[in-house]
C-alpha cells in the first residue's frame, strides 16, 4: 500500500467520523467557556463566583458545529433553489 493510498483512506476515514459526530450530536461545548455559558471570576478572597455570560453562546454553553453548520447552509440553498 503506497504513502498516498494509506492517507486518502485516512482522511476520508476521519471525514466519515466527523460526519457521524455531527449528525449524532449537533452542538459541542463553546470553545469560549467551557461549555459553562459564563466566565468565573475571583473576589478579593479568593472565592470563585459567576462572572458575565458568554457572548460567544449565548450563556447557552453550546454552539452549533462547523460541519452541521455548513450542512444546514447547503440544505438551505438546496431547499430554496428547488423550490416550486
Amino acid at each position: 500500500m503506497t504513502f498516498a493510498l494509506l492517507a486518502i483512506t485516512l482522511l476520508i476515514g476521519v471525514t466519515l467520523c466527523y460526519v457521524a459526530v455531527c449528525a449524532a450530536s449537533p452542538f459541542g461545548n463553546c470553545r469560549k467557556c467551557s461549555g459553562m455559558g459564563h466566565a468565573l471570576k475571583t473576589n478579593r478572597r479568593g472565592q470563585l463566583k459567576r462572572g458575565k455570560d458568554c457572548r460567544r453562546c449565548h450563556a447557552t454553553g453550546k454552539r452549533i458545529r462547523i460541519g452541521r453548520w455548513l450542512y444546514n447552509r447547503w440544505a438551505r440553498i438546496y431547499r430554496a433553489g428547488t423550490a416550486d
